[in-house]
């Protein structure tokens, strides 16, 4: 055999290295090394059946040679043949009981299948026999982790960074595992000082820091990292992955259009890019990039619920369902196709109470649930409780102004407050009350669901409130393994019945659940005595303007809502509004209507109903006073369906605008009857589209007394139950007591 076609073979060039091989073989058919070489050639270069066929033939010819075996292996597992492969290492070790590489691999396989034991003998024998094999420490590692020898699996990572130091597998692996991170954040500094120009404990430092929740920290040790390697996209995933984490979200962006340029063909890092902008709103730019990997690698079902959730965002209604259906049915028993489904159902017009119950209780049937010891807590009635909030969204958010100050309120003789938080944000207002209110701020990032579980027992936690549903980032699914004895859905994409369960109660009021609605929930309904919130408006707010129709001389209707919630009936409907009062116009401001093609697309709607596109303007974001500012352009705000205003129907009562409302069978499309009603302002509900209509037209008529409603209108909001912190509190406070008192009455037969 040539040397040239063994250069060939170590240069990777396999396809070059078939004549010469081939004609080695021919001359010297008995020659084992020269068929072996070849087959390897073969197998590299895309003829596994040729190769595997060679490898068995030279197996059989020298049944004593392990070299076979191990290749056949290799082969085999490179397709996925897992069992096969598995086989194949056996042979090998059983003609070679040291060979490292069959020793490593079959670990590796056998950990893939659950046989963690089976593997760490085998791996422990590799280690003794290579102690300088940097793989088989930290496959050891893995394998002592999966059976939670965590311990021990964090000396052999330690060993395998040792060995192999510019390898950042080993330490990343070290620190998913270190009890003590403040002494492996020092070993990791010190690493960092030792070798100043080696990225891989500054990926681990990071990383580790990330995960005590020094994102700050953290990203700038991966910023040198990415300094260091910048030829390599580890430091720079790692980076992009901590900053979407982050409040730094564009920087993500930045960082993910970097990864996907630099390797294209990667369909997770484009899923993660798109994830990023729509964050960011930039919902059309997202759905072409995941419609761009769908075409390209076919359908992959989180892709499609990525998907579905930027189309729907762009008013695609229909076709985002659609996208989260088909996800589903690829994969009926995974998570998140049904949540995606959960998620994108309540913007589509039709939607009934109970089809999105339906989904919902499926979505819960998939929850993984942990099993974990009996509840402790003690079933005193009247004792002081421990109150946790579980959510991502603690702060300048739809959830921190309809929260923050009922929370504060709460009798704090009564109720102790702990905060699970993921999306810290200490520097935002709304923050740092909650934080101020709890006694316990504990972020939960990087804390999987039993752990989380595990934590909030470990805390004492008596009533376990979640507001963030199924939403991004969203933590619910940690409630089926139950937190606590009573579990109680609030604020946060409570958009209907959780579904779940374990999900004891159910935060509403009158207006949003009316006598006969106890059929759409799973929950029991706990019904406060005002409104299910308690808004707080921000105090910079500007002030107040006289009626804008009164200087312009038309009316001006205004929606500032997510474009999700803008379906084609709503359109319609909007259109004949217009219609119905002469010269008036409508001006829609939402993040979505910055990106021109989405705008004109929208323009084209109204048009096709007749609708000239000059009476409609339409606005991008902007900072939150600005945004409340652009209200004073308003005179009447008419509200989408099914899926209404909240937190935007409040800020236009702030700003002396009242909204149209039609409310209907799902718990999002009552959010602005409820404000309105506990407001004082129940005669602005409309019982169809008809009336919904008919009650513009009539409103819009009526300029005296639109004047005077606005500006009495931010006092009355004051005044009213809505704003009423000190009473929502008590309200609160009150049902919370008794849904304890409930479980205390029911804990002997549970406990």
């Amino acid at each position: 055999m040539s040397l040239d076609a063994i250069d060939l073979l170590a240069a990777g060039r396999f396809q070059d290295a078939l004549a010469p091989l081939r004609a080695a073989v021919a001359r010297d058919a008995d020659d084992p090394v020269a068929t072996l070489n070849l087959a390897i050639a073969e197998d590299r270069a895309g003829d596994r059946d040729t190769a595997r066929r060679l490898m068995r033939a030279v197996a059989a010819r020298l049944p004593h040679w392990d070299e076979p075996w191990l290749r056949l292996a290799e082969s085999l597992r490179a397709t996925g043949d897992h069992p096969g492969a598995e086989d194949a290492y056996r042979h090998a070790i059983a003609l070679n009981p040291a060979r490292t590489e069959a020793l490593v691999a079959l670990g590796g396989l056998l950990l893939l299948r659950g046989e963690a034991r089976e593997a760490r003998t085998l791996l422990r024998r590799c280690c003794m026999a290579a102690p300088d094999n940097a793989e088989a420490w930290d496959t050891l590692g893995r394998a002592l982790r999966a059976d939670d020898q965590d311990a021990d699996a964090l000396t052999a990572f330690h060993q395998a960074a040792e060995l192999a130091p510019g390898n950042p597998e080993h330490l990343l692996n070290a620190i998913a595992v270190a009890s003590d991170t403040d002494a492996e954040l020092a070993h990791l500094e010190a690493l960092c000082a030792q070798q100043p120009l080696n990225a891989a404990p500054q990926m681990a430092r990071g990383m580790l820091l990330d995960r005590m929740a020094r994102r700050t920290d953290a990203i700038d040790a991966l910023d040198a990292a990415v300094a260091l390697r910048p030829a390599e996209l580890l430091p720079l995933k790692l980076l992009a992955g901590v900053l979407s984490r982050s409040s730094r979200i564009a920087e993500a962006e930045a960082a993910y259009r970097q990864i996907c340029e630099a390797d294209p063909d990667n369909p997770h890092a484009r899923n993660d890019h798109a994830a990023v902008l729509m964050r960011l709103h930039r919902h059309a730019e997202a759905r072409v990039i995941l419609q761009g990997v769908l075409d390209q690698f076919g359908v992959l079902p989180n892709i499609l619920c990525n998907l579905a959730n930027a189309t729907t965002c762009l008013g695609l209604q229909e076709d985002g369902v659609a996208c989260a259906r088909r996800a589903v049915a690829l994969s009926p028993d995974a998570m998140l196709p049904r949540r995606a489904l959960c998620n994108n159902l309540p913007y589509l017009d039709g939607t009934t109470g109970a089809e999105l119950l339906e989904a919902m209780v499926a979505c819960s049937d998939a929850v993984p649930r942990h099993a974990l010891p009996p509840l402790g807590n003690a079933p005193d009635p009247d004792r002081r409780l421990t109150v946790a909030l579980l959510s991502g969204s603690l702060r300048s958010h739809p959830v921190g102004w309809l929260t923050v100050a009922g929370i504060e309120a709460l009798d704090p003789g009564a109720f102790d407050i702990v905060c699970l938080v993921q999306n810290a944000a200490l520097h935002d207002p709304l923050a740092r009350r909650f934080h101020a209110a709890a006694s316990d701020w504990i972020e939960i990032d990087k804390v999987a669901d039993k752990d989380l579980a595990e934590l909030a027992r470990s805390k004492g936690v008596d009533i376990l409130i979640d507001l963030g549903g199924y939403g991004d980032g969203g933590r619910m699914t940690a409630c089926g393994s139950r937190l606590a004895p009573v579990q109680v859905k609030w604020v946060g994409m409570q958009s209907h019945s959780s579904g779940l369960a374990e999900m004891d109660w159910f935060v509403t009021d009158r207006w949003e659940t009316p006598d006969g609605f106890e059929r759409f929930y799973s929950e029991r309904l706990m019904r406060l005595p005002d409104g299910y919130v308690c808004y707080t408006p921000p105090p910079n707010a500007p002030d107040v303007v006289p009626l804008p129709a009164l200087r312009n001389g038309f009316v001006t209707f205004g929606c500032y809502n997510n474009l999700a919630k803008i379906t084609p009936k709503v359109i319609a409907t909007w259109a004949t509004v217009l219609r119905r009062v002469p010269a008036s116009r409508m001006v829609l401001k939402t993040h979505q209507l910055g990106d021109p093609a989405t705008a004109a697309s929208f323009l084209d709607q109204f048009a096709r109903h007749g609708i000239d596109p000059g009476r409609i303007e339409t606005r991008g974001s902007s900072p939150h006073r600005a945004f409340m500012e652009q209200y004073g352009d308003v005179d009447i705000v008419l509200d989408p369906f099914p899926y209404s205003g909240g937190l935007t129907t409040c800020e236009a009562l702030w700003m002396g605008v009242p909204t149209v409302t039609l409310p209907g069978e799902i718990f999002a499309s009552r959010h602005s009857a409820s404000h309105m009603s506990n407001a004082g302002l129940g005669d602005w509900l409309s019982g169809s589209v008809e009336e919904y209509i008919e009650l513009a037209v009539a409103r819009a008529a009526d300029l005296p007394a639109l004047a005077a409603l606005r500006a009495e209108l931010r006092e009355r909001v004051r005044q009213s139950p809505l704003c009423d912190a000190p009473r929502f509190g008590q309200s609160l406070g009150a049902a919370l007591r008794a849904a304890w008192q409930d479980w205390c009455a029911k804990a002997p037969t549970m406990l």
